[in-house]
């Protein structure tokens, strides 16, 4: 005849199977599981930009004279943040009028000289800015476009600001009058 010892004994081992069961299946849900978001976002950029002045008055001077000037700080902002950022500023003229605009009351844009100077202050990373004229020895006629300042190699947002020169060949032979013509700065 068996005693009680022989239950208990399996109670016990019954209880240490399904405890040891339990330790393991607890443990194998216990592992890591990973699952991964794929996140994205945006950064915006802005645009190229140039502001010239929007009048100059550059003086009186007799015939035959050159009536010289600054125009003012023309200021290029390239805020399109790009990796290998690059611009070139440009200038032209149109032809000076008096009075009705005949051809005896004109002067001519071949007439007006322009020389960019050095590029004043600069903001940006790793940017070399290149003055079209850097001196009035450099100075160039106006009757087509010009270079004015040129950006070869900037990272990201940048700006640049110069202060132009004009001067004026006033012909022997123009008429007296006030003139008027449009300085036009471009950027690509």
């Amino acid at each position: 005849m068996q005693t009680g010892t022989g239950f208990g004994i399996r109670t016990t081992f019954g209880a240490l199977v399904v405890a040891a069961a339990m330790v393991m299946i607890s443990s194998g849900s216990a592992g890591a599981v990973d699952d991964t978001t794929s996140t994205t976002f945006t950064v915006s950029s802005g645009t190229l930009t140039i502001n010239a002045p929007a009048a100059a008055a550059l003086g009186t001077g007799a015939l035959g004279a050159t009536i010289t000037a600054e125009l003012g700080d023309v200021v290029v902002t390239d805020a399109r943040a790009l990796v290998a950022a690059s611009w070139t500023a440009t200038v032209a003229s149109g032809d000076y009028t008096t009075g009705g605009g005949t051809a005896s009351e004109t002067i001519a844009n071949d007439l007006v000289e322009y020389w960019s100077g050095p590029v004043v202050s600069s903001t940006g990373t790793g940017t070399t800015f290149v003055p079209g004229q850097a001196t009035e020895e450099d100075a160039v006629a106006l009757d087509v476009s010009q270079p004015a300042v040129a950006l070869t190699a900037g990272v990201g947002i940048n700006s640049a600001t110069w202060t132009p020169t004009l001067a004026v060949n006033v012909p022997p032979n123009a008429i007296a009058g006030g003139y008027t013509g449009t300085v036009t700065h471009s950027v690509v």
